[in-house]
């Protein structure tokens, strides 16, 4: 759904609008076009884009990327007294009944121990839009319809647009001032939090901000976490808007590990004649990497450890399909409960996303449990 700006307009739920019904496509390739209205596709394996055009019959059109998206054509014209005119985004969670690959949320927010992400707008002159990055939560595990509580992070503000409500005053959070808006639009209730000046990229905990949420509304720790989501509400132009790249990592349980879903004891070891493809999209400092790993042998492996070591100068932020053990150096990757079975002649995989320094380089070498693998 998505919100929109003052109380009387924002009637119009946002990034869904009413009981959207989404037009999936397959996982996304470079560039790969949305202009369906509700059009939606998946990348890296965990997170999901959607056009959601909501708020106009006037066609929008978004480039996907591997990494995020960027807006391609942006025809519809909205009332800078009222609601935007869409709301396309990248999220982790679950959406309209539409859930990203691999998440475990909703996640009652008592059971999760850190929940960290990454962002990087481009942003563009001469429209009127708000970067806006949604966090959704309900008194229930909830993946349909609306949900009770949305918190906006309000990144970038051009033209003469506000949140829903008023302010309530401001808060220091990771750091940095916001200043606080609170108020409800008839289907949730709303609190924004607005950067005094435009945030183009920045890595933080979505935690500080819901604890913050906390002791301002009836949210408390047995609501549930459904979605994290990135994206821009354009109310006049907007083309060439981009969120280049979107991580989100939800962690809970004693180990701290991130919970893309249930994992499994390690395997008790045992050889297997394995094979790994690894492919990478590497971007200035930071880079995503799929993991693919192919069983060659006449066996199947139940449950697998991978290993391997990054070389110097990477560090991973994030992960999916996996459980991973350590940023840099050497690291381990483990199964998940719907994962751990890799039939002969069959492969699995997973991902995961670093920053670098230096000139890149993929890792020299990979275990399966145990036993070295070739390299595709």
């Amino acid at each position: 759904m998505r919100r929109a700006i003052r109380a009387l307009a924002a009637a119009a739920l946002l990034a869904g609008a009413s009981l959207t019904t989404f037009t999936l496509a397959g996982p996304a390739s470079a560039d790969t076009q949305i202009c369906d209205q509700y059009g939606s596709t998946t990348i890296g394996g965990r997170y999901v884009v959607m056009n959601n055009r909501w708020g106009t019959s006037a066609q929008q059109c978004i480039n996907v990327t591997s990494t995020g998206f960027s807006i391609a054509s942006q025809q519809g014209t909205g009332s800078t007294s009222g609601a935007p005119v869409s709301y396309p985004a990248v999220y982790y969670g679950c959406h309209y009944t539409n859930c990203s690959p691999g998440t475990v949320l909703p996640k009652q927010l008592s059971a999760i121990t850190s929940a960290t992400s990454s962002i990087d707008y481009t942003f563009v002159s001469g429209a009127t839009y708000d970067a806006s990055y949604d966090i959704w939560l309900d008194p229930t595990p909830k993946k349909d319809g609306v949900n009770q509580q949305e918190v906006m992070i309000w990144f970038n503000r051009q033209g003469s647009i506000q949140p829903i409500g008023s302010v309530v005053g401001s808060a220091t959070i990771g750091g940095r001032t916001w200043q606080v808006w609170q108020g409800g639009n008839g289907s949730n209730q709303v609190v924004s939090y607005v950067a005094p000046s435009p945030i183009s990229s920045w890595n933080f905990s979505v935690l500080d901000f819901l604890n913050d949420v906390k002791t301002r509304t009836s949210v408390t720790s047995s609501w549930y976490l459904t979605s994290i989501q990135a994206g821009f509400e354009p109310w006049i132009g907007g083309t060439g808007l981009a969120v280049n790249n979107f991580s989100a990592t939800v962690n809970s349980g004693g180990g701290g590990g991130p919970t893309t879903g249930p994992t499994t004891p390690p395997p008790s070891g045992g050889q297997a004649a394995c094979r790994v493809t690894y492919g990478t999209n590497v971007w200035n400092s930071g880079y995503t990497a799929t993991v693919t790993v192919a069983n060659t042998g006449s066996a199947p492996v139940n449950g697998w450890t991978l290993g391997f070591t990054l070389p110097s100068g990477q560090s991973i932020t994030s992960s999916w399909s996996a459980t991973v053990t350590g940023t840099s150096g050497a690291i381990t990757a483990r199964n998940l409960s719907y994962n751990g079975s890799i039939p002969a002649g069959g492969n699995t995989s997973f991902g995961f996303q670093g920053t670098y320094s230096g000139s890149f380089a993929a890792p020299g070498g990979f275990t399966l449990n145990g036993s070295a693998c070739t390299i595709a």
